[in-house]
């Protein structure tokens, strides 16, 4: 049945497991893997229970001979970064800055000078098959790559419970329901982790609730105590070394931020990356080097695709434009192609702010602005 796949862009001569990963894709649709399995060392999971529920729970997504080093070393990174924190803080916070003030301090592991040659599996663990090789049985392409890695912390106080939310912000996004069609037609562009280094039940959910909009009971609920929680909300409870991945347009929820001890890995992955930072990749092996660089070069080409079908739409070239889209994300349906092209217009818009001159600029909402310029 396989050998008569096409040689599509992503085959295994260039991305390695990503090759495998889209012919294991097929054989999730055809049926062939039901549920969460492990076999010759590699993890199967069951797609449609991500598109039926939101998320699903890994059990050992850290393998247990990994746990006490990955807490050695994501204790190193922190240490590192309450330094900066303490020497970035403001004339009016405490002296630890963000670690003292902060309801669940975070530590974003690209950032420069965390990571040492002791630590590099703090940055391994995303490339790990339980992690990225679960990603890319679950996006919507096989070409998923690590999109953020960080650390959420326990505060030196207790702040109580946050807000219901979902991860949705306005300023460079579709509707919510755009992106819920998509994700149901075609599967997700990205996902997010947690997996948690002691033992963590903080993350509640509404189960299936990223495939629909907040109900009037939800609305109402949330009106008056976004801090509360929801009818339908089930904690997602994992030991120490467990992960959950989710589609993170569900309704989530972190129930209670106190000092008890939290170290819990926070990260994603995603067809579309970009990366700032990079000064980390120096103190990882030549594979997984290698493994970012074509990673960029997949991001270098993405947005090379990007700028020629805005280009096709300024030409007002229907054939180009709609050439550009599948380029862009193959094999995608027509909400697929919709939400991209949401995507289009608010990076056109993003371009034409950077062009303003004042008085022009003034107009312009300040959060649009510096969302624009960043």
């Amino acid at each position: 049945m396989f050998d008569n796949l096409p040689e599509w862009e992503y085959d295994s001569r260039r991305y390695g497991l990503w090759g495998a990963a889209a012919k294991e894709s097929l054989a999730r649709k055809l049926g062939l893997f039901d549920h969460i399995q492990r076999g010759n060392g590699i993890m199967k999971v069951d797609r449609q229970q991500l598109l039926d529920d939101g998320y699903i729970i890994i059990r050992e997504c850290i393998p247990p001979d990994k746990l006490e080093g990955l807490r050695v070393s994501y204790e190193a990174i922190l240490e590192r970064q309450k330094a900066v924190w303490a020497r970035e803080r403001a004339p009016d916070d405490p002296p630890g800055g963000l670690w003292e003030k902060g309801s669940q301090p975070r530590v974003g592991i690209a950032n420069p000078g965390l990571v040492d040659d002791e630590a590099a599996d703090a940055v391994e663990i995303w490339l790990h098959e339980n992690t990225l090789g679960v990603a890319q049985q679950l996006l919507c392409l096989p070409s998923g790559a690590v999109s953020f890695m960080s650390m959420m912390c326990s505060p030196v106080r207790d702040h109580g419970p946050g807000d219901w939310h979902r991860d949705v912000h306005p300023i460079d996004m579709a509707p919510l329901r755009y992106l819920q069609e998509d994700i149901l037609e075609n599967g997700p562009r990205d996902l997010q982790w947690n997996i948690p280094l002691y033992d963590d039940s903080v993350l509640w959910v509404v189960p299936g609730s990223h495939r629909r909009l907040n109900t009037n009971e939800e609305n109402a609920q949330l009106l008056q105590d976004p801090k509360a929680a929801l009818p339908g909300g089930v904690p997602v409870a994992l030991n120490a070394g467990d992960g959950v991945v989710y589609i993170n347009r569900i309704l989530h929820w972190g129930s209670s931020y106190s000092p008890r001890l939290r170290r819990t890995l926070h990260g994603g992955h995603s067809i579309l990356t970009y990366y700032d930072e990079t000064d980390f990749l120096r103190h990882l092996s030549s594979s997984t080097q290698d493994l970012f660089a074509e990673w960029s070069n997949q991001s270098a080409r993405s947005q090379d695709r990007t700028e020629s079908t805005l280009r096709a739409a300024i030409d007002g070239d229907a054939a180009a434009y709609r050439e550009g889209l599948e380029a862009l994300q193959p094999g995608g349906g027509e909400m697929a192609k919709k939400v991209l092209t949401v995507y289009m217009c608010k990076a056109a818009y993003h371009i034409r702010v950077t062009k303003m001159r004042e008085p022009e600029l003034q107009g312009v909402p300040e959060r649009i602005r510096q969302w624009a310029f960043h």
